[in-house]
C-alpha cells in the first residue's frame, strides 16, 4: 500500500512496526485540509530550481540581457555559457539535460498526485478544485517544455509505459494546454491569504495569456485577440495593483506586493533555490552585503542592455555597477590582486585572462541580497506578476490596433519607473521589446519575447549578431533548443529537433 507523510512518498526495505504513527495511509489521505495542502505539496516544491537552475539560465543565458563571460579560468564550463550566448549549443550542454529533468518532474508529481486522488474510495467534497490546481501546475510545467523543446512528450497519466513515450507535435501540445486551462483555471481559487504561493485562478489566467501570446509561434497562426482578453481578465479583476516600489516585489519580505500574482516561496534555511545574487554578484559583494559566503561572480547584464536605461529609470538599479563599499562604507579592495573592486558595465569580450576582467559587468541586485544568508536568500520568487499583464495586454493591443489602450498601459508601467510618458509615435515593437527587457530583466521571459517579436515582426530580435562575439544565427532552427542527448539515451522514441 501506498503511504504519504506529509506530501513525500515513503519507501523502506524496513518491516514497519504495527502501529505507525506518522504515516497516514492513502486511502485515509486528503480528508482535512491540512492533509490535501500537505498531498498537493509536491507539485509546488518541483517548482523550486526553476528560479536559478537549469530553465532560468537556458532562457535568459541565450538572450541580450544576460552574459556568463568567461573570466581566467572561471566559468568556461566546458564552453556552455559561450554556446548559449552565440547560439552555438549542441543537445549535449547540460543546461538543456537539467530543464528537461526539472520540468519533467513537475509534471510527474502532478501526474502522481492526480492518481492517488481519483483513486480514493473517499474523494474529498472539493475534488474537482483539487484536481484543477494540480492540471493547471502541470500545465505550467508543460508550457516550459513545450516553449523550450518544441515537440515533446505529453504524459497525462501516471501509469503511461515510459518506453512508449514519444514526442507529440508542437501545436497539439498548445490545443491541449489552451483546453486544460480553459475547463480547470475557472474552478481556481482567486487570490487570498490562505492560498499565497499557489497556483490561483488569475495565475491560470496568466498562463493562458501566454500560451495565446505566443499563439504564431507555437502554431503559425497568431490569436492577439484571446492573449488581449486573458490579460484583460487579470487587471480588470481589481485584485492587484501595480506596486508603487518597483524593487519592492523582489525585496527580501516580499510577501506583501499587491503587484505579484504567483510567486515561488522561499526561505533561507527551509525553502531553498533563490541563488541569483549568488550567481551573479562578485566575490567582494560579501562584504557589501555581510552575507555569509562568498559569491559567484557569474551572471552579468551586457552592455548594450544595461545602457539602455536611462539614469532617471528607478529600474536601473536592479544592477550595481562602480566602486564597491563594505557595508560600513569602506571601499573595497580585492585580495588576490591588489585592484579596486570597481565594477564596469562593459564587457566587450567573452573571455579574458586580466585580473580586470573579474570585474566586468553590471551585477544584478534585483532580488536584494539578504544580510546573513548565502548562497540561498528569503526573497520569493516572482513568476507572475501584474506589470507583465499590462506589457501582455498592451501588445496584444498594438496588433489589434488598439494603440490607445495600449499606451495607457505602457505608459503606468514607464511612470511608476520613474521615466517619460510615451507618445503615439513612441509605440513601436522595437520601443515595447525594449521596454519589456527593462521591466521583465531576468525574470525568465527574454528568451520567449525575442523569439515572439521576431516571428511577429520579422527583425531579428533572436537570431540576429550581437556583441561581443555574438554572429547573426544561419537560420530560425534555434528557436527551439535541442532535446538533450541524455533523454534520447534513455528515451530512443523520442525525435530530435531539426538543425541539431
Amino acid at each position: 500500500m501506498s503511504m504519504i507523510a506529509m506530501g513525500s512518498v515513503i519507501v523502506s526495505c524496513k518491516k514497519l512496526e504495527k502501529n505507525v504513527y506518522n504515516d497516514v495511509p492513502t486511502s485515509n489521505f486528503y480528508q482535512t485540509p491540512a492533509q490535501i495542502a500537505a498531498g498537493v505539496a509536491p507539485v509546488y516544491t518541483a517548482l523550486t530550481p526553476l528560479q536559478t537552475e537549469g530553465v532560468f539560465q537556458a532562457n535568459e543565458a541565450s538572450s541580450d540581457e544576460m552574459i556568463v563571460p568567461t573570466r581566467g579560468g572561471d566559468w568556461f564550463d566546458g564552453g556552455k555559457w559561450q554556446a548559449l550566448w552565440k547560439h552555438s549549443f549542441t543537445a549535449d550542454v547540460l543546461t538543456f539535460n537539467d530543464a528537461w529533468g526539472n520540468l519533467s518532474a513537475g509534471i510527474s508529481k502532478a501526474n502522481f498526485i492526480l492518481n492517488i486522488l481519483n483513486g480514493l474510495p473517499t474523494k474529498p467534497a472539493n475534488i474537482d478544485n483539487i484536481n484543477a490546481e494540480v492540471k493547471v501546475m502541470r500545465d505550467y510545467y508543460l508550457f516550459y517544455l513545450m516553449d523550450m523543446y518544441g515537440n515533446v512528450p505529453l504524459v497525462t497519466d501516471f501509469n503511461t509505459d515510459p518506453s512508449k513515450v514519444t514526442t507529440v507535435a508542437r501545436k497539439d501540445v498548445y490545443t491541449f494546454l489552451i483546453n486544460d486551462l480553459k475547463a480547470n483555471v475557472p474552478l481556481l481559487s482567486v487570490k487570498a491569504a490562505s492560498n499565497y504561493g499557489h497556483m490561483t485562478r488569475h495565475g491560470g489566467f496568466m498562463l493562458l495569456a501566454k500560451l495565446y501570446l505566443n499563439a504564431q509561434v507555437y502554431t503559425g497562426t497568431a490569436d492577439w485577440a484571446n492573449a488581449s482578453a486573458a490579460a484583460d481578465s487579470v487587471i480588470s479583476s481589481g485584485l492587484y495593483s501595480l506596486q508603487p516600489s518597483f524593487l519592492d516585489n523582489f525585496a527580501v519580505v516580499n510577501e506583501g506586493s499587491v503587484e505579484n500574482i504567483f510567486v515561488i516561496p522561499f526561505d533561507k534555511v527551509n525553502i531553498t533555490g533563490n541563488q541569483i545574487e549568488a550567481y551573479s554578484l562578485n566575490y567582494n559583494s560579501q562584504f557589501t552585503f555581510d552575507l555569509l559566503g562568498q559569491p559567484y561572480n557569474g551572471f552579468s547584464a551586457p552592455r548594450a542592455f544595461y545602457t539602455s536605461f536611462t539614469d532617471a529609470d528607478a529600474r536601473k538599479k536592479m544592477f550595481i555597477v562602480g566602486q564597491q563599499y563594505s557595508s560600513a562604507g569602506a571601499p573595497l579592495t580585492d585580495k588576490g590582486t591588489g585592484l579596486k573592486v570597481f565594477l564596469s558595465p562593459y564587457i566587450n569580450e567573452l573571455s579574458n585572462p586580466a585580473d580586470s576582467f573579474k570585474f566586468a559587468g553590471a551585477r544584478s541586485i534585483k532580488y536584494a541580497p539578504e544580510a546573513g544568508s548565502f548562497p540561498n536568500s528569503s526573497n520569493d520568487g516572482v513568476r507572475f506578476r501584474l506589470g507583465d499583464a499590462y506589457l501582455m495586454k498592451a501588445e496584444a493591443d498594438m496588433h489589434l490596433g488598439n494603440t490607445n489602450t495600449a499606451l495607457t498601459l505602457v505608459n503606468a508601467i514607464r511612470r511608476r519607473a520613474g521615466v517619460p510618458e510615451w507618445t503615439s509615435a513612441d509605440l513601436t515593437f522595437d520601443n515595447l521589446l525594449a521596454e519589456r527587457g527593462r521591466e521583465m530583466a531576468w525574470e525568465g521571459w527574454r528568451r520567449n519575447d525575442l523569439i515572439r517579436f521576431e516571428v511577429a515582426t520579422g527583425t531579428k530580435y533572436w537570431t540576429g549578431a550581437r556583441l561581443p562575439g555574438k554572429t547573426q544565427d544561419p537560420d530560425t532552427h534555434t528557436f527551439i533548443f535541442p532535446i538533450p542527448n541524455l533523454q534520447i539515451i534513455a528515451n530512443p522514441l523520442l525525435k530530435q529537433n531539426p538543425g541539431y
